[in-house]
């Protein structure tokens, strides 16, 4: 058993490592992210200019990590780096991405003046402290951040680490709220009352909270007499805390975070106590800006989702919400989730004592001891563990009195009660057991002496061995491993044992059918003579991680793929289209009228449509207009487009009717092998000697008419739309124009609108028109404007036809 201990506190001490050494990666790899987004180099140049910046300002890599995170958001005043530092050194073109705008105050001892009010330029001076002090404090700092996790845990971390540096006494966090004033959103030193009291803080003038936010300037409160007079300051009574310092930090475009330093003592804030307190609040910026978002889950969220893990654990535990009575003081606790093993006096069990209060299930939890250590608990995080009592409990089906120790530890808000029972021999084993199947891991030692080795049942299953074969030999491990695997395996096994240095090898095994990914960590234990004598290591099951990796990875080169095809694509067909679909640059004149021409391609999708228009005098001296929409987007659209473009002008050049000739087109599409599908159209010829518009249509909205000031739509012919069946109608319209008079064509993408009826369109089309109406040329192009939201999901294409009014 004390063998088996040792090799469990190895392992948790490797997981301890692991993932210490993940949320410091997770860090890194979010800092080289900002350089790369900014400045397009390669990860590996992100790395060398974080390390090269670590270097020249004497900081750990991690310190230069959030700080450059937080270098994100402009500086706040003062703390513009100095001329000659290295943010204001001309260099290439990753050391012209702006850096952490704070070395320079914080690296030297120098004093000066750094703020508008209350700052250092108050004749005190430098004071003695060296730059080592400031750069011990925050290198700590950085290493401790990366373990945050809430704004509540951050300010924790902030007290700690500060009080010996600056004697904060107490700190809290306020962020700005939308409608103005500010929130609490993390504190440490204050009880819950004051804290309660000071949880919504409205926009008052006063607050130096909301007076360093709004100057993006520290404020520094060091006279208790002169400030009491000019702010109100927190405190049940304010003189609890003499001296007080509010710094913004900068979490976006502005500052809209405030950290609150409070000290019992009274006198001002040294130069070098400055210097870090700003510092810090650029480290804080990094903090905020990278994983300060997560919202801390509410108290029902964390009970939902903790009682399916309780109902797998092992023992006697429950989940509880402090209950608090009208002076802000706990007054009972609501149990929120229990184990199956957890029992109350009368014998109710798990879940059957969810949502109780915890002094009727449990009277004994009111004794002073256990009471007191709870609320310390949930006040400070610290773990509480009372003195062991006696206990009468049915453990596998006989009443045994037991001894018991009450474990209580803070969960967010809430508190994790546990009962442990000391004289359970097996107990440790099955906590064991237990990490291996939850992590899908299992321990292996071998004795180098006897050359035997022992495995735990999970290890077998990981491997995919056969328990009765026993464990494999240390020299033929990397027999377990797929041939391509099995040459690294060997060298670090080799390795392991010649020199002693601990190898972390991923490699594949086959178990049956399929091919698993496992990760191998082992290490030598020596002799008092320094000699190896034993390999202690796990293997843990990496298969739906590795396999969720590629299929990753293999999705994304699908849509790399797909995205170059489908921009090629583009290209090709708004090539085709421009080359098909000549756009005039000017008004021109066609059988007395004067025509302006518009096409407006989409803006968001990657595809050409298929709009299009044609304009042109025939020879009998009439004037032809045609406006069409083939459905889809792409390389067929326009090849449609075009087909139908030049097959419409033929056939009415020819003599066809345009009734006729929307017939015909019907029946090219039905029948063409290359057809696209459906179409909309309205052909419109105009007989300048009579100022008849004769138009027919398939499918397409109406033509608008200006006459007089007044808008209305031409009333639709009879057609149905292009390529939808095979004996469709079609009736031509005549409309007379008069001196004066304009005819809009146009395609559907002026008028339509996800989730809007095609009416409303047409309404603010009319109403478009009637407000921008103007004889000017180019005024096409201003109602578009005006008319079109900022992103078009379709194309649109216009004719604008006009009259020429009466000569005077």
């Amino acid at each position: 058993m004390a063998e088996l201990a040792r090799v469990v506190a190895r392992q948790r001490a490797e997981m301890d490592r692991l993932r210490d050494q993940a949320a410091t990666a997770a860090v890194l790899e979010r800092a080289k992210g900002a350089l790369m987004a900014l400045t397009g180099c390669t990860p590996d140049a992100a790395g060398e200019e974080l390390l090269r910046r670590a270097k020249a300002d004497d900081r750990t890599l991690l310190e230069e990590c959030w700080l450059s995170l937080g270098a994100l958001v402009p500086a706040l005043p003062g703390t513009t780096p100095a001329p000659g530092t290295r943010e204001d050194r001309p260099g290439a073109a990753l050391s012209a991405v702006p850096g952490p705008a704070r070395p320079q105050s914080v690296r030297t001892a120098a004093g000066g003046a750094e703020d508008r009010h209350g700052t250092d330029a108050d004749g005190s001076g430098p004071d003695s402290s060296g730059p080592d002090d400031a750069s011990t404090a925050l290198g700590r700092l950085g290493k401790v951040l990366v373990h945050v996790t809430t704004p509540q845990d951050l300010a924790r971390c902030l007290l700690e680490e500060l009080a010996a540096d600056v004697d904060a006494d107490a700190l809290m966090l306020f962020r700005t709220l939308p409608a103005g004033g500010l929130e609490l959103i993390g504190h440490a030193g204050i009880d819950e009352t004051l804290a309660g009291q000071w949880a919504k803080v409205p926009p008052l003038n006063g607050i130096a909270a909301i007076e360093a936010l709004r100057a993006r300037e520290p404020r520094w409160l060091e006279d208790f007499a002169r400030d009491r007079e000019r702010h109100l300051l927190i405190g049940d009574p304010p003189e609890r805390w003499l001296s007080r310092a509010w710094l913004p930090v900068p979490t976006g475009g502005g500052a809209e975070v405030c950290i609150g330093i409070l000290r019992e003592r009274s006198g001002p804030f040294s130069p070098s106590e400055r210097r870090l307190l700003r510092a810090v609040a650029r480290l804080c910026a990094g903090w905020l800006r990278s994983f300060g978002a997560r919202q801390a889950p509410t108290a029902d969220a964390t009970a939902a989702a903790a009682q399916p893990v309780f109902d797998s654990l092992p023992g006697s535990a429950m989940l509880l919400t402090p209950l608090r009575g009208p002076d802000g003081e706990v007054a009972d606790y609501r149990i929120d989730a229990a184990t199956e093993e957890a029992v109350d006096v009368v014998g109710r069990t798990g879940r059957q004592l969810l949502g109780r209060r915890v002094l009727e299930c449990l009277p004994s939890m009111a004794d002073e001891a256990v009471w007191h250590g709870c609320l310390r608990t949930l006040t400070t995080g610290e773990p509480f563990e009372g003195e062991p009592f006696a206990h009468q409990a049915v453990v596998d089906g006989s009443a045994e009195l037991s001894l018991y120790t009450v474990h209580a530890a803070r969960l967010g808000d809430a508190l994790v009660i546990t009962w442990v029972r000391h004289n359970s021999s097996d107990r440790q084993e099955q906590r064991l057991a237990d990490v291996q199947r939850l992590g899908n891991l299992g321990w292996a030692n071998w004795n180098l002496v006897t050359d035997e080795g022992s495995w735990s049942s999970q290890t077998y299953l990981v491997l995919g061995r056969d328990p009765a074969l026993g464990p494999a030999r240390l020299a033929d491990l990397p027999g377990l491993a797929v041939p391509e695997d099995a040459p690294a395996l060997a060298r670090a096994v080799e390795e392991l044992v010649r020199t002693g240095v601990p190898f972390d090898v991923p490699f594949r095994v086959r178990a049956g059918h399929e091919v698993r990914h496992v990760r191998m960590v082992a290490e030598v234990v020596p002799d008092a003579e320094s000699q190896p004598v034993e390999v202690h290591g796990f293997v843990q099951d990496l298969t739906a991680q590795r396999s969720a990796e590629l299929a990753l990875v293999e999705s994304e080169r699908a849509i790399m793929t797909q995205g170059g095809v489908l921009h090629a694509e583009r290209a090709l067909a708004a090539r085709l289209q421009h080359a098909l679909l000549p756009l005039p640059t000017r008004p021109v004149r066609l059988a007395g009228l004067r025509v302006e021409v518009a096409y407006l391609p989409a803006q968001s999708g990657i595809h050409v449509g298929g709009d299009w228009f044609s304009a042109i005098e025939l020879p009998d001296g009439d004037a032809l207009f045609v406006v069409g929409d083939v459905a889809g987007h792409g390389i067929d659209a326009v090849a449609t487009m075009a087909q139908l473009r030049f097959t419409a002008k033929g056939m009415v050049i020819t003599g066809s009717s345009l009734t006729g000739a929307l017939a015909r087109l019907n029946t090219l599409l039905l029948h063409s092998r290359d057809s696209h599908g459906t179409a909309t159209m309205v052909l419109a010829r105009y007989e300048p000697d009579e100022r008849c518009l004769v138009w027919a249509q398939a499918g397409h909205p109406p033509p608008l008419l200006v006459r007089g000031g007044e808008v209305r739509y031409l009333e639709r012919p009879v057609g149905m739309l292009l390529g939808a069946c095979s004996d469709p109608r079609f009736v031509e319209a005549r409309c007379v124009l008069e001196p004066g008079d304009r005819v809009l064509l146009y395609t559907d993408g002026l008028v339509e609108r996800p989730s809007e009826g095609l009416d409303l369109g047409l309404d603010r089309l009319a109403a478009a028109v009637a407000a921008h109406h103007t004889e000017e040329p180019g005024a096409l192009l201003a109602l578009l404007t005006s008319l079109l939201p900022g992103e078009r999901r379709d194309d649109v294409c216009v004719v604008d036809i006009r009259v020429p009014g009466a000569p005077e």
